[in-house]
């Protein structure tokens, strides 16, 4: 009985959480989060929020979806992220709203920075990827249109080393997720 009562406490946010493992297990083997999880998140979500509180509830989901797409759209409009990740966030912003989006996105920024930094550590190249580093710097301080930045992002993709960002947002998200108390 105790594990029903759990089940059912904070469901929704138990639910994200499964989503999240999913798309970020995919996104590990792929290096993608495919739509057909995505959409459906974002959808789902924004029903959860109007059968839950009406119009008031679709509000709040849909502020929350696009506090969960402007999280990681700036990166993604520069080429430096899949669309996939930032359809996640947007997902999880209908489910859960704005503030428990915003929060588990700031802790997936740190999840990401330590998985970067141990990337680079296990590949002992740290003088390259910090040339890498510099050389996009100057790109987004020298160029500074995202139509020719993402152009450029995109010439480079294959030779990085790529980060499947839904890792660090499911870590992040879940993790803040325990750390509020929600699941």
């Amino acid at each position: 009985m105790e594990w029903q009562q759990f089940l059912l406490e904070n469901w929704h946010v138990k639910f994200v959480a499964v989503v999240l493992i999913v798309a970020a297990w995919i996104d590990g083997r792929q290096l993608r989060v495919p739509n057909w999880i995505t959409f459906p998140m974002v959808l789902s979500g924004l029903v959860y929020g109007i059968a839950t509180g009406g119009w008031a509830g679709l509000s709040a989901s849909a502020w929350g979806m696009c506090v969960g797409l402007l999280c990681l759209l700036p990166l993604y409009a520069v080429g430096g992220m899949g669309a996939g990740d930032v359809k996640l966030m947007a997902g999880m912003g209908a489910w859960l709203g704005a503030a428990i989006t915003w929060h588990a996105f700031v802790v997936s920024v740190v999840v990401g920075a330590v998985m970067a930094v141990v990337m680079v550590a296990a590949s002992g190249r740290w003088r390259h990827h910090y040339g890498q580093f510099l050389m996009i710097w100057n790109e987004w301080v020298m160029i500074r249109n995202p139509r020719k930045l993402a152009e450029i992002a995109a010439e480079r993709k294959p030779r990085m080393a790529l980060l499947p960002y839904g890792i660090p947002i499911c870590i992040g998200s879940i993790g803040y997720f325990a750390y509020a108390g929600l699941i």
